[in-house]
């Protein structure tokens, strides 16, 4: 019998750097290049090996169609991780925590017009960390809260945010921990803020109302992760 499917995948030293790299925010392959000090076609070859392997998914930058961000597939990983152990022995089964209760964490998410992403992940973080995490969003060219964005996130028992559309000039004398982006554009336009971890999310922008319940579930995943890295922190 062969060695489980993560191992085989992961194990070569080069794949086991990107998917370290990736586990902090999705990265374009010049970004991968310049922190692995590797050259760009063997990133690439080693990219393409964990995207055949489901670990790592790509999606073309929607700013200016050149870079192609990657993201590691965190769940694909977990069950990955939770298969190889059983494989070994049952008392090595994986699972991951039932629940994780970050520290007063300051986040700040920001799209392009705080009208969907942004908010969205504002309420579901602030929903799933129970009130411990101090959670703002902004954007770039604010726009009114969409009305699917309420609906996706009424339909999952949660309050969309308040606080309304908001610049993010309004937040630069705010201080955070952490700073995510959450479109391609807020990434490139995003301003400087002193001392937080910055992260992207690199999430297409929902069109029809079907896209904004897949963003709802994708934002709840991705933020289920991030709160065990918060609860880690406190």
């Amino acid at each position: 019998m062969g060695p489980p499917e993560l191992f085989a995948a992961a194990g070569h030293p080069v794949r086991w750097r990107l998917l370290s790299e990736l586990t902090g925010s999705d990265l374009a392959v010049h970004e991968l290049t310049a922190r692995l000090g590797q050259p760009q076609n063997l990133v690439s070859y080693h990219l393409g090996r964990l995207r055949r392997a489901g670990l790592v998914t790509a999606r073309r930058s929607s700013a200016d169609g050149r870079d192609t961000y990657y993201s590691l597939h965190l769940s694909r990983c977990s069950a990955l991780l939770t298969d190889a152990g059983a494989a070994l022995h049952p008392a090595l089964r994986l699972r991951p925590p039932s629940s994780a209760r970050p520290g007063r964490a300051r986040v700040l998410f920001l799209c392009t017009g705080n009208s969907a992403r942004s908010p969205m992940a504002e309420a579901i973080l602030r929903r799933h960390s129970a009130a411990t995490a101090e959670v703002r969003s902004a954007g770039i060219n604010p726009k009114p809260l969409h009305r699917y964005a309420v609906r996706a996130l009424t339909a999952r028992g949660i309050d969309p945010p308040v606080t309304g559309p908001t610049h993010v000039s309004q937040l630069s004398g705010a201080t955070f921990d952490h700073v995510i982006t959450l479109c391609d554009r807020a990434k490139e336009a995003c301003p400087a803020f002193d001392g937080p971890r910055r992260a992207h999310w690199s999430i297409p922008e929902p069109v029809e109302r079907p896209d904004f319940d897949r963003l709802a579930d994708q934002l709840t995943e991705r933020i289920g992760f991030f709160l065990h890295t918060l609860a880690e922190e406190s």
